[in-house]
C-alpha cells in the first residue's frame, strides 16, 4: 500500500492552507497504553500540532489523542509528546532541510494501515499572507467553473 492510503482518522485541513508542502513522510508513531483505542475510534485531533526534531529523534506536540472511556487509572495526558519512528536517512534528511529558514514539519493525516497507527507528516515552507488569498482566489474561480459547467450540463 501506497503512501498516505490507509483508513484515514484525521486530517490537517489547514495544513494545506498554511504552507506549501514540498515532501511528504510516512512515520509510524509510539503510542502508550489505550492510545490506539481511541485512535481507531476516531478521536484525535491534528489542529494545532507539529513536529521538531531534538537529538536526533522526532517528536510530535500538541496532537491531541483523547482519553479512552473505558481505560481508568490506564489513561495518559492527551496532549504529550510522542515519538515518530522514521529511517535514520529520513531523519538525517529532515534535519538539513529544516536548518533552512521557513521550513517546519507538519502533521498531515493520521491513518490506519495494515492494523498500526501511522502519521504523514509533511515539510511545509510557510505560506505569506498574500500566498493565502491568490490559493483562495483559484479554489473560488475554480469553484465557479465547476457550477457553470454542471449547469450547462443539466440543460
Amino acid at each position: 500500500m501506497p503512501k498516505g492510503e490507509g483508513k484515514v482518522v484525521a486530517q490537517n485541513k489547514k495544513a494545506n492552507h498554511d504552507y506549501f508542502i514540498e515532501e511528504t513522510f510516512e512515520a509510524g508513531i509510539v503510542l502508550l497504553g489505550t492510545e490506539i483505542k481511541s485512535i481507531r475510534a476516531g478521536r484525535v485531533n491534528l489542529k494545532d500540532s507539529f513536529a521538531r526534531i531534538q537529538k536526533g529523534e522526532v517528536f510530535i506536540y500538541n496532537m491531541h489523542i483523547s482519553t479512552y472511556e473505558q481505560g481508568n487509572r490506564y489513561n495518559h495526558d492527551p496532549l504529550r509528546e510522542r515519538k515518530l519512528l522514521l529511517h535514520r536517512k529520513q531523519i538525517n534528511k529532515l534535519i538539513g532541510e529544516t536548518k533552512e529558514a521557513g521550513y517546519a514539519l507538519v502533521p498531515l493525516k493520521m491513518y490506519l494501515k495494515d492494523g498500526y497507527a501511522k502519521v504523514l507528516i509533511g515539510l511545509g515552507k510557510g505560506k505569506k499572507k498574500y500566498d493565502k488569498r491568490e490559493d483562495l482566489k483559484k479554489k473560488e474561480a475554480k469553484r465557479e467553473i465547476e457550477k457553470a459547467f454542471k449547469a450547462r450540463q443539466q440543460m
